[in-house]
């Protein structure tokens, strides 16, 4: 078929969809995003230097729902990252539609395939591919996982209609259900110290203490060519014959065990990965969620207030159902349950309806600026921060105002107050670089 004929089939077949796409930007995206990476970029850090220098109920409540739980349960900080494949598809549906309409379907698809392996590949680079030697090299990480949802998703919305993407959220949630409750697993616990204990009672004690001794940033054996701590750790796994299923514990589930099977590279949990191979798949479905919460806001004929109110009302459904679900399926981000996704897609579609209203309906935007600039640029800051080293603005900062000068401040004014302040500078940093590229219109687009 000619290349000049799929724009006009495509614009006819993007006419025919219940909800259309219009051209204007949302401010309120843009400045929820930036809310969402001022935490990631240095704003937990200041509520922990708060904490320590007042320690008072209110600090200590925001110090905990700015950490992530352990296993079960969920905290504010772990709605940080589903969060923004939420929104990553809320713009799926501006930049995609926009695009099918102009160009056609086939340059939508080149546009998803060229963005997907950009982003992939900037996320190996990310976790040392120039520098570390094999296999000191995550393939499975927070970018790849955004870079594979975007791809996955966007197929999905350039050749399905809304019903049928229903249908495929509600198979992978299902699906992903299905497999960890039925799919047995071998009799084995994949932590440090389950691992240590079944290797004391073997009678391998120098094995036993090789294991509690794992530190997953110096001594990490995943990560370790030829490392005899993860060929007897595999040993250990595959003479296990016993079964067992319906298993939802940390390293004793379908998911960490498929992991410590089948990913090679390194691991960020040493035997498992929080963004590994099968996790990834409910985790597409956070970014279908999004692509539902744009289409709702991208629908000319639906009033603004109605587009509020229904992103609201289909955020507390999410909540209700999540947290049911989450009583016979618990919410575990590091596995990033079905029940976690409905709970994580409920309070994004809350934050994204208040949003919503404040910014784009009454116009109350002067307070959300800042916000706008790192929204507008949260790849760029993001790849900064890691290339200042982790926490970058932060220990950008300690060169600016550590030392001497929170010395000073921690005896003349209050103990503590001196990391305060470094925290605030670092805040100040990365606004001040977000301000900068923002005027400049410097934006990184893959």
């Amino acid at each position: 078929m000619p290349e000049t004929a799929a724009p006009k089939s495509d614009a006819t077949a993007a006419s025919q969809r219940p909800m259309g796409v219009e051209s204007q930007r949302l401010m309120s995206l843009d400045a929820l995003r930036g809310f969402d990476m001022f935490w990631i970029l240095g704003a937990d850090s200041l509520v922990y230097a708060l904490n320590k220098l007042g320690h008072c109920a209110p600090t200590q409540f925001l110090q905990t729902q700015l950490s992530h739980c352990l296993w079960q349960g969920f905290h504010f900080y772990d709605l940080i990252f589903p969060l923004f494949v939420f929104m990553m598809g809320v713009s799926t549906v501006y930049s995609l539609g926009k695009i099918i309409e102009r160009e056609g379907r086939g340059a939508a698809v080149k546009r998803i395939v060229r963005r997907s392996i950009l982003l992939f590949v900037l996320a190996l680079i990310y976790s040392g591919g120039f520098t570390n030697p094999w296999p000191d090299l995550r393939l499975m990480g927070v970018l790849n996982r955004i870079a594979l949802c975007y791809f996955f998703g966007g197929l999905l919305f350039c050749f399905l209609p809304p019903r049928a993407l229903a249908a495929v959220v509600i198979a992978l949630l299902l699906g992903y259900w299905g497999m960890m409750r039925f799919i047995p697993i071998r009799d084995i616990h994949l932590g440090q110290d389950e691992l240590a204990a079944q290797a004391q009672q073997s009678g391998k004690g120098q094995l036993a203490a090789e294991f509690r001794d794992i530190n997953s940033v110096s001594n990490n054996p995943s990560a370790i060519k030829d490392s005899p701590v993860w060929a007897a750790a595999r040993q250990m796994y595959f003479a296990t014959t016993n079964r067992v299923k319906g298993k939802y514990d940390m390293g004793y589930n379908v998911c960490n065990h498929f992991d410590f099977a089948h990913l090679p590279g390194r691991l960020y949990n040493v035997f498992w990965d929080p963004e590994g191979i099968l996790s990834t798949i409910p985790a597409i479905a956070t970014g279908l969620f999004g692509i539902f919460a744009g289409l709702l806001l991208s629908n000319k004929s639906v009033p603004d207030e109605r587009k509020m109110f229904w992103l609201l009302a289909m955020g507390v459904c999410g909540l209700i159902i999540g947290f049911v679900w989450g009583t016979q399926f618990p919410i575990i981000k590091k596995v990033w349950t079905s029940s976690y996704v409905l709970v994580a897609a409920g309070y994004s579609s809350i934050l994204l309806g208040i949003f919503y209203w404040i910014v784009d309906i009454k116009k109350w935007r002067l307070w959300c600026q800042p916000f706008v600039w790192v929204g507008m640029n949260p790849l760029t800051l993001y790849i900064i921060s890691n290339f200042l080293g982790g926490e970058g603005y932060h220990k950008l900062a300690y060169r600016l105002a550590g030392g001497p000068v929170e010395d000073y401040l921690n005896a003349h004014v209050a103990q503590g107050f001196g990391n305060v302040v470094v925290c605030l500078v670092g805040i100040a940093l990365f606004f001040w670089l977000a301000h900068f590229l923002y005027r400049r219109k410097i934006f990184l687009r893959l």
